[in-house]
This record gives structure tokens, sequence and C-alpha cells, in this order.
């Protein structure tokens, strides 16, 4: 082949030419029979091909698209000087690529400034962390650029593994391997299917967070698709020593095969478990990573119907919805299909420690009968944290959390604790102040509450926060309208060091010092 230099002299570079046309052509995972006919013409009518290498100068795209090079064609290799070893470079390895790319630029740029057209060849698709992307970047603002798309390794990965990838309204997410192990298991533990790209000596970590994720059991392994050399099997079994950087980790669609009903029974010695999950205030912005992974991966969901329904539908998955004021039944209904074999998360609003369901679960699954059963809990954004941030901070300091319903405990006892807690101080977020039944539990706490706080205590009224009917409204104590505060609404009433100011702008914000003024005024 002609390798040219770009010092060279032709009759596209005389004076005056146009400039040349920039192409990355995208070439498909590997399989030459896989690239586009559109690649194909555009190789055979440019005048200069580019490809990137290793310092070996082995290059997978030009050896991808061989059998369409001409001899007459000038060959620009572009060849890295590091690709992960270590570098003498004095901006450190980020700053040996950039002065790469910048070089590699300049000459492909001297070609099209001649007139000639230039094909940077890129394995998979140019623009898919592909190499090309990086010439993209600094020469397509300046020059005539076409893009021509390739098939890229991920859909030759799900195309060689005979799994769908993704199905109805399941996400796809597309990870480097390079992420730290936490974000990686974060992640993977968030979303339906995923692919995670150059693995290599990254793998252990992949896998490690696969497991940490729960996933490892679901994830494929698939190594050079489509070129020779391919593997394909379940990535738990793979050696890591054996793992070359052209591989991908993939989690499959999690639709069921038998679509059009629930999921199959599960056989009768597989192992369920019952998942508590919180799901935050309202809807999908609310949710954890990992609270995320367990609705998707339940096989049923149980729960309050309000919180149940906030849940997207999967196929397959079957849905438990009842009445908000059965926590006794719908656990030991939850404990007995997981039983079954049955994944259960078990759905519940805020952090289904406070004041939801998740006491209610292990007090049922403490009895003999579901001794053997796992259940864990996973926490979530819990009403008082979600109102305190959208009014400021005014959970700044101490504070104490008590429900105003009298439905499990009697309203003695809620107003001795109100008193002491208001005595010592703490701020306070009140949980369930009112109802269609219970309409004088607000009035008679500010009652006790102005025993002990002076009438211009701040109080945060916080309703629906995160939903679309979202409010949240500062007033005095001494006006707290009871009238106004529903099941929806968490009340939260300052201490005597709160804070509540309206700032230049017109919001206003409540906050809760750190500091305490110390007893006797010391020095």
């Amino acid at each position: 082949m002609n390798t040219e230099t770009t010092q060279g002299t032709t009759a596209q570079g005389a004076l005056g030419t146009a400039p040349g046309k920039l192409y990355g052509v995208g070439l498909g995972p590997g399989d030459p029979s896989l690239m586009t006919v559109r690649a194909v013409e555009v190789i055979a009518a440019a005048d200069v091909v580019a490809y990137h290498s290793a310092r070996h100068g082995r290059s997978i795209a030009r050896s991808i698209a061989a059998k369409h090079l001409r001899d007459d064609h000038i060959e620009e290799p572009l060849v890295y000087p590091v690709t992960t070893e270590t570098t003498d470079h004095p901006g450190g390895y980020r700053g040996a690529l950039d002065e790469f790319y910048e070089e590699a630029a300049g000459r492909l740029a001297a070609h099209l400034d001649a007139g000639r057209t230039v094909a940077v060849l890129a394995e998979g698709d140019p623009l898919f962390y592909g190499s090309y992307q990086h010439m993209h970047k600094r020469l397509a603002h300046r020059y005539d650029t076409e893009v021509i798309p390739g098939v890229t390794s991920v859909s030759a990965a799900a195309a060689r593994l005979g799994e769908p990838l993704v199905e109805a309204e399941e996400v796809l997410t597309v990870l480097p391997g390079t992420l730290p192990e936490e974000e990686l298991a974060a992640r993977l533990a968030a979303t339906d299917s995923a692919v995670v790209m150059k693995l290599g000596r990254t793998f252990g970590k992949v896998r490690d967070a696969l497991e940490r994720a729960g996933r490892l059991d679901e994830a494929r392994y698939v190594e050079r698709a489509t070129m020779e050399g391919e593997r394909t099997g379940r990535l738990a079994e793979v050696d890591p020593e054996s793992v070359p950087y052209f591989s991908v980790a993939v989690l499959p669609s999690r639709v069921a095969p038998l679509t059009g009903g629930p999921a199959p029974e599960p056989a009768p010695e597989t192992r369920g478990e019952v998942v508590v999950v919180g799901t935050g205030p309202a809807g999908p912005l609310w949710l954890t990573p990992e609270t995320r992974g367990a609705l998707a991966a339940a096989d049923d969901l149980v729960g309050y119907t309000t919180y149940v329904d906030r849940v997207p539908h999967r196929p397959g998955q079957r849905r438990h919805g009842s009445d908000n004021r059965v926590e006794s039944e719908r656990a030991e209904f939850a404990l007995d299909l997981a039983r079954r074999g049955r994944r259960v998360a078990v759905v519940s609003g805020g952090d289904p420690g406070v004041f939801a369901m998740a006491t209610a679960v292990l007090e049922a699954a403490s009895q003999d009968e579901y001794a053997d059963l796992p259940v864990r809990v996973l926490p979530g954004v819990t009403a008082a944290n979600a109102a305190a941030a959208r009014a400021g901070a005014p959970l700044g300091h101490d504070y104490a959390t008590i429900s105003l319903s009298d439905r499990l405990k009697p309203w003695e006892v809620i107003a001795s604790r109100l008193a002491s807690a208001a005595a010592a101080d703490l701020v306070l977020a009140l949980y369930n102040p009112g109802s269609r039944s219970r309409t004088w539990q607000v009035g008679k706490a500010r009652e006790l509450l102005l025993e002990h706080r002076a009438p211009d205590t701040p109080v945060v009224l916080g309703r629906d926060v995160g939903g679309p009917e979202e409010s949240v409204r500062m007033v005095r104590l001494g006006d707290l309208d009871p009238a106004e505060v529903d099941m929806r609404t968490l009340l939260i009433v300052g201490s005597s060091q709160t804070r509540w100011v309206r700032r230049p702008g017109g919001d206003q914000i409540v906050w809760t010092p750190r500091r305490y003024p110390e007893a006797g005024g010391g020095d």
C-alpha cells in the first residue's frame, strides 16, 4: 500500500484546490461482512485511509477493511504513544493522549487542506466509545464531515447470545468497566438491562460489582463477537485471567421468555425472599439505585395500592395492592409468597422503617414458620427529610419524630411525648397529623406546644412533597390553622433556635443552627 507522507505533492494538492471531505467510517463489530454498503463505498472513494493502533502497529480496524483497501490508497496509521502503561509525559497519561490527538488531527488536516478525501476507520460505530470521535471534535467544525454508523459491539453481543437485550419499556444502560466498583454496582442494580464495555483487566472489578448488585447469575459474557476466537457463556464461570479487552458483560432483558401472562411458578426448591422497599415521598426521582433494582427484580409487588401504583409495570410481574390499614395481613401474605420461592418486594412510601411497613414485616418474620426466609429492608427518603430540604434545613440540630395518629397508640401517650420533646427544645417532625376521621389532633398539639414555644416559632407545612400537588409553606405556630392540614401534610415545628428569613429574591428559608447556646452563657 502507498504510504505517502503529508508533504507529498499530488494533483489533488494543487494550489487553490477545495478542502477534502472527512469521513468517520464505522466498520461494525469485526466480521467484514457486517460492514455497511455505505462504509464500503466511502472507503473505495477515499484518497486517504487512517486507522488507530497500539505501538505494535496491528490495527483491528484495518484488518476488518483490508479487502477494500487499494494499492494507491494513502495510509495514515495513527499509533497511540500509550495504551494502559505509564508514561513520563509532563501532563501524565491524559496529557500524552491529548498531545497525540492534536498531532494526529494535524496530520489529517494536512491531507484535507490538500483536497484529499480522508476516511478514518473505526471498529463498531465511530461515535460509540470510538477513537474517531477525538478526530471529529478537532476537525468536524473545520471541514465537510460525514459519519457512517456501524453495528456496535452491544448489538453484536446480543445477537451472538441469542437473547433479547431490551423489550417493551425496559431501559438499557451501557457502562465502561473503568468506573469505580461502587458506581458500577449502583448503576447495575438500578437498570433493567446493561452492557459493560472495556473489560480486560477490569473484569474482576466488574464481576464483583455484578455480585454486589445481586445480578451475577443473570450476567452473560461475550468475547470477540463475530470475530475469530469468539466466546460466549455465563460470566460467573469465566476465568478472569483469560479475558481480553475486546469483550463485554451483558445483562439481557428481564422480560420472561413466555410473555403475555404472569411469570411461571418457581421450582419447589427455589428459595424466595422479601425485600421491604422505601420508595421515598413520591415518584421515581426519589428512588435510590438499590431500591429501583429491587423493584425491577421482584416477581411480586405487595403494598398499599397508592404506593404500588407508583412502580412502573413490568411484563410477568404480579402486583398485589391492598388497603392502607392491613399491614399485618399484607406482611404475612408477602412472606407466604416468598415461602413458595417468589422474590417479593413490599412497597412502602418514604422510608419503610419510619411509621411504615418494615416493622410489620419484621414482626411477622419473627414467627417460627418464617424463620428461614431472608428479609431485607432498603431505606428510602422519608417525608421529614424531603419536606425539610424543600424548606431549607429546619432539622439541622436535634429533632424528634412523632406520629399524631392515635389509631395504634392512645392520645395520652402522644400528648406526653409532645410535651416532653417540646420541653427539651427539640425540633419536631409530626407525621400523620390528620385525616377525614381525625380532625382535632393538630389543634390539640398546637395548644400543647404553645405551652413551651413562642407563638412566632416557625412551622413548615409540607404537603405532597415530590408529587404533582406539592406545597411547602411556613407559618407561625400561633397562626397554624388545623383546617389547612390533612393526611398528606407533614409538619415541622421549630425549636427556640430555628430561624426563618425572607431572602432578597423573595424566597423564604428556615434553618436550625447546629450550634446551641451554652447554659449560663459560658465563655
